[in-house]
């Protein structure tokens, strides 16, 4: 098989590591070590991309770039073998197909909902999502039948086995199933407070998440308010106040910068009514802290929901008129 060529803007998406990220490297360690093409534009070729996945993948876990950027792909994966503190999806092990390594744990419908998206059937891994949905509920689809797909499919496009046309297929079949369900429920019950406004500030591109939190607050009886992925900071604020949301809500993924997430939180506080509430989701390591005990900055009226089951727990304590939780964001690692 020919080993395709891939631009670094390119790079930069599938990783999630920016271009200045993988040029300091380049200076500092050697690698990434791409091609030049014609123009003198950088290209980089299958096997720096896995690895290079794989390096996010460390980061996340908490390793310094120094520790394993010049590590080979194998040493790589024998760190990813190792049990990580704080990281909540299984490792991928060395020399196992990552399906064998999940699958025999994952829940029965994994296997199933992995073919059809495999097969590139949009219509047969809908209709099996809604199935699920009629069965079990709205509550359990995101919690059990979502879930555990997320993580497979995570771990396949990690080991190169799932292109990433298939990861987005993926995610556009699960926002329709997700945002049909939201749809019904609306109808269906009336909304109470906290009126909650979700969104991901700019270079935070991932949704999924945030319309999984947005089921399960829906679920709570939240009103809800969704203005997509990516708003600038001073539009959220703005829309804050004119929308009268009590609490802002916003996902953060493992990808994102740690110092522009402490930025943006930080902005955000200073600028949000005091009595206006800042929940924060996703496994971001900025917001997770580093697993020992370690927090840098802490923000009043802030509550980071790390998992999906926190978030009734902090409709609860909104309700209750409990606003003296904290999140702490720990220093970012360089």
């Amino acid at each position: 098989m020919t080993s395709s060529s891939h631009a670094i803007a390119d790079v930069e998406r599938d990783t999630g590591l920016s271009k200045d990220t993988l040029r300091v490297w380049e200076r500092r360690y050697g690698f990434p070590n791409p091609t030049r093409d014609p123009v003198g534009e950088r290209r980089y070729d299958d096997d720096q991309v896995l690895r290079l996945r794989h390096l996010r993948r460390l980061l996340d876990a908490g390793f310094r770039a120094g520790q394993i950027v010049p590590l080979p792909l194998d040493a790589l994966l024998s760190l990813q073998a190792e049990p990580t503190k704080g990281v909540d999806e299984p490792a991928a092990r060395p020399g196992r197909p990552v399906d064998a390594a999940l699958m025999r744990e994952a829940p029965s419908h994994v296997a199933p909902w992995m073919a059809l998206l495999r097969q590139h059937d949009a219509r047969g891994l809908r209709t099996a999502m809604e199935q699920y949905l009629l069965t079990h509920g709205l509550a359990r689809l995101v919690r059990d039948g979502i879930t555990p797909v997320n993580v497979m499919v995570g771990q396949s496009w990690l080991e190169g086995q799932l292109a990433i046309f298939e990861e987005h297929l993926y995610s556009e079949v699960v926002q329709q199933v997700l945002r049909q369900a939201l749809a019904q429920l609306g109808a269906a019950r009336p909304a109470a407070p906290p009126r909650v406004l979700l969104t991901t500030v700019p270079g935070e591109s991932h949704s999924l998440g945030l319309l999984m939190a947005e089921c399960v607050m829906s679920l709570e009886g939240c009103e809800t308010l969704a203005l997509g992925v990516q708003t600038p900071l001073t539009e959220i604020v703005s829309a804050a106040q004119a929308c009268r949301a009590d609490v802002v809500a916003l996902g953060f993924s493992a990808a994102l910068n740690p110092r522009d997430v402490r930025a943006a939180l930080t902005q955000l506080r200073r600028q949000l009514p005091s009595e206006r509430d800042l929940w924060t989701g996703g496994q971001c390591p900025a917001l997770i802290g580093n697993g020992r005990g370690r927090g840098g900055l802490r923000l009043e009226g802030h509550w980071h929901m790390a998992r999906l089951d926190d978030i009734p727990v902090g409709v609860a304590r909104w309700r209750s008129g409990d606003r003296q939780y904290e999140a702490p964001v720990a220093e970012p690692q360089t």
